[in-house]
């Protein structure tokens, strides 16, 4: 089997694209459509095995995958890696800023060291990245960029620290869109909402873990999306498709963020998900719900 992409085949041939947090959920999703329309995916992770793991799942596809392993939260680590990217690629046509993480707790319990981890992780290190692929490559020949955030709507209760974090990357998003845009580079924004990827097996707060087979209840569409829902948003924004969309986020939650929580949502059963990476996984916390 292959990729079942709505997309146009070949319509990332001969691009180079670095997808962070590529080694699991839509990180690793994202970089096999991109994969499967021709582009040259560099996997971008801490975890070598991972990024290994999913380059020899491309490779086996027919793709083409490179690996850079690095800590996105280390300045001069991401310096060096965009400069070694750059000698092996010659170029860098797109970035998706997916790496992340963070762990679940009220803010009265979250420690300035936790606090800040998680920044890091999902507002530093994505600038860093960013900035980085932008002055070493971008401002040259243009390109474009996407940020992955999250469902922060109207406050992250559970998860302050990840919601403050996010919003920030989408205000640097909006900003970046305006100062970038005299070098031809566009950014834009996804935000994923309660999405079935591997991302959920890494909570173990027993709590939490009783709570996602039951999310689809909060969700208007009533189904939690697949990570192809995901991918293809992002690979919309990267796409020449997407030539005079900047500044902008795409919400990727099945209506959840609009829903008011003043009626009760109507049960049914109309939702057909879009199943188009081959390779998922089903998380274990899902399984058999």
């Amino acid at each position: 089997m292959s990729y079942q992409s709505i997309f146009r085949d070949g319509c990332f041939a001969g691009r180079k694209i670095i997808v962070t947090g590529g080694g699991s959920g839509i990180g690793r999703c994202t970089a096999h459509e991109l994969a499967s329309l021709g582009a040259l995916v560099i996997l971008v992770g801490r975890t070598q095995e991972k990024l290994d793991k999913v380059a020899a799942e491309i490779a086996e596809d027919g793709g083409q995958a490179d690996t850079q392993s690095l800590d996105i939260r280390d300045e001069d680590a991401v310096k060096a890696a965009v400069t070694a990217i750059l000698e092996r690629h010659g170029r860098i046509d797109g970035l998706v800023n997916n790496a992340g993480g963070q762990f679940p707790a009220p803010l009265a319990k979250i420690s300035k060291r936790g606090f800040e981890t998680v920044v890091s992780n999902n507002l530093t290190g994505g600038f860093l990245v960013a900035r980085e692929v932008y002055n070493q490559s971008m401002h040259q020949h243009g390109g474009s960029i996407v940020n992955i955030v999250a469902d922060m709507w109207n406050g992250m209760p559970g998860m302050g620290h990840s919601g403050a974090a996010r919003a920030g990357m989408l205000n640097f998003t909006e900003t970046a869109a305006v100062e970038w845009a005299c070098s031809g580079v566009r950014v834009n924004a996804v935000a994923p909402g309660w999405i079935m990827s591997s991302g959920l097996d890494t909570y173990e707060d027993p709590a939490l873990k009783a709570m996602f087979p039951v999310l689809k209840k909060k969700v208007p569409l009533k189904r939690l999306g697949e990570e192809a829902e995901a991918s293809s948003a992002i690979c919309f924004l990267l796409s020449e498709a997407a030539a005079f969309i900047s500044g902008d986020c795409i919400k990727v939650d099945g209506a959840a963020s609009c829903n008011t929580k003043l009626d009760p949502l109507a049960e049914h059963d109309n939702s057909r998900p879009f199943e188009g990476f081959h390779r998922a996984v089903k998380p274990k916390v899902l399984q058999g719900g």
